[in-house]
């Protein structure tokens, strides 16, 4: 851990993109999290998690420090990151307003 993250932790939400893979008409994109203390840090960082195929860049990053009301601590931990990721598709009910 840098002195700089010590410093000022937050959490930000960026939203990566890609030119499209072979094949594909469009853009790949992936949403990735990270801990810095700057939005400059948090997008370096989240451009070093792009896994597609081309060169990676930002185009979103949101700082998260209150949601639905939580309040978002950051707190150092000695664990291991893992993250739980739910494919279950869940179309959108027909009677439910947009």
């Amino acid at each position: 851990m840098t002195d700089e993250i010590a410093a000022k932790p937050e959490l930000y939400v960026v939203f990566l993109g890609g030119d499209p893979a072979p094949g594909r008409m469009g853009e790949d994109h992936e949403v990735v999290t990270v801990v810095a203390s700057d939005v400059k840090t948090a997008r370096a960082k989240a451009r070093a998690k792009w896994t597609g195929v081309s060169k990676g860049h930002v185009d979103a990053v949101r700082v998260l420090k209150v949601i639905d009301g939580y309040e978002i601590v950051l707190q150092r931990s000695e664990l291991e990151d893992v993250s739980e990721l739910d494919m279950t598709y869940e179309p959108a009910d027909p009677d439910e307003n947009p």
